[in-house]
């Protein structure tokens, strides 16, 4: 072979060299992200996943890609924006605060690894066998927000404790709401005052009930713990100030944005150890062998702008034990 020959064939084979090492590097894995709401609401709780995710080796764009599936609050959807992901061939499938997103993925795959955070008990949802040992496909994380109703109104009625009447909003469709009405009740029971339960599932339901609120003449609101009341949470606190009701929420969100006063699991935290839990299995593991981790990190948070436009005085007893005070 002449020189110049065997030249042009190495130098077209050294061209080709980062072509072929190219073609050769691995697929970067794929988390089917899927959620009942919208992802504006939401962002901060996504941040927090990316954040966990991160923790564990994992980047959005840099070596995973995320492929996400809104239901913009309607459940209905929920089945087909699972099916596509499963036809996506996903790695792992991701629900975030909606027991019903977790349903549907469950309901599409029995394969591939699901990863979830939820309010309410994750046995009682149908989710997973056991908390230690999940079984199945699915673990994740649960804040068993739906266990705090009982200590909102306990909380509303130490910030008020001449009020009579006392209302709670609930979600008609959440799983757990026949347990949240009940446990309301004996907790009103026990302090002898009433409780107006109030359904709603729509923009428009919210306003109807802020209406009947109004109406029977409750003296302060508390909101059951739900996505679909976190999404709308701008809108709850807008009404409540609206109307001049003193309202507590199970999201620190929402007194952020302005209501007077919320207690529960931090949500941010609940995202990032999902987060962590994704990138476990994406590394290899299985869920059937990672526990779920609940949630025990509670956040009291008031409002006292709030109080002051309510022309409320905020006992001293509160102030003491409250984690934030917005002043």
């Amino acid at each position: 072979m002449k020189r110049r020959e065997f030249i042009t064939l190495v130098g077209g084979a050294a061209a080709a060299w980062p072509l072929a090492a190219r073609a050769q590097q691995p697929a970067m894995p794929a988390i089917g992200f899927l959620h009942s709401g919208s992802p504006e609401p939401i962002a901060n709780r996504v941040a927090a996943f990316r954040k966990g995710l991160s923790e564990i080796g994992y980047v959005e764009d840099r070596n995973v890609t995320i492929e996400y599936r809104w239901a913009h609050n309607d459940n209905n959807r929920l089945p087909e924006l699972a099916a596509d992901l499963v036809r996506r061939q996903v790695a792992v499938i991701v629900t975030l605060g909606s027991v019903a997103a977790t349903l549907a993925a469950k309901a599409a795959t029995a394969t591939i690894p699901i990863v979830f955070q939820t309010g309410m008990d994750p046995v009682e949802a149908g989710v997973v066998s056991t908390l230690n040992r999940p079984g199945g496909n699915a673990t994740g994380v649960t804040s068993m927000n739906a266990e705090l109703p009982a200590k909102l109104l306990g909380l509303l009625h130490e910030l008020l404790p001449g009020a009579a009447c006392f209302a709670a909003l609930v979600n008609p469709n959440y799983l757990a709401t026949e347990s949240i009405v009940a446990d309301l009740r004996g907790a009103a029971a026990t302090i002898g005052r009433q409780i107006e339960v109030l359904t709603a599932s729509s923009n428009r339901d919210i306003d109807t009930a802020f209406a009947s609120l109004v109406r029977k003449g409750a003296d302060a609101l508390l909101v059951s713990p739900d996505a679909l009341f976190n999404d709308r949470r701008i809108q709850l606190v807008t009404l409540a100030a609206h109307h001049r009701v003193p309202a507590v929420y199970p999201w620190r969100e929402a007194a952020e944005a302005g209501g007077l006063m919320s207690y529960g699991t931090s949500i941010a935290n609940q995202n990032r150890q999902a987060g962590i839990y994704t990138g476990r299995v994406l590394k290899g593991e299985k869920p059937t062998d990672l526990p779920i981790v609940r949630s025990t990190n509670f956040e009291f948070l008031i409002n006292l702008q709030t109080a002051k436009v309510l022309g409320l005085e905020v006992p001293a007893t509160l102030l003491a034990r409250a984690d934030e005070v917005i002043e």
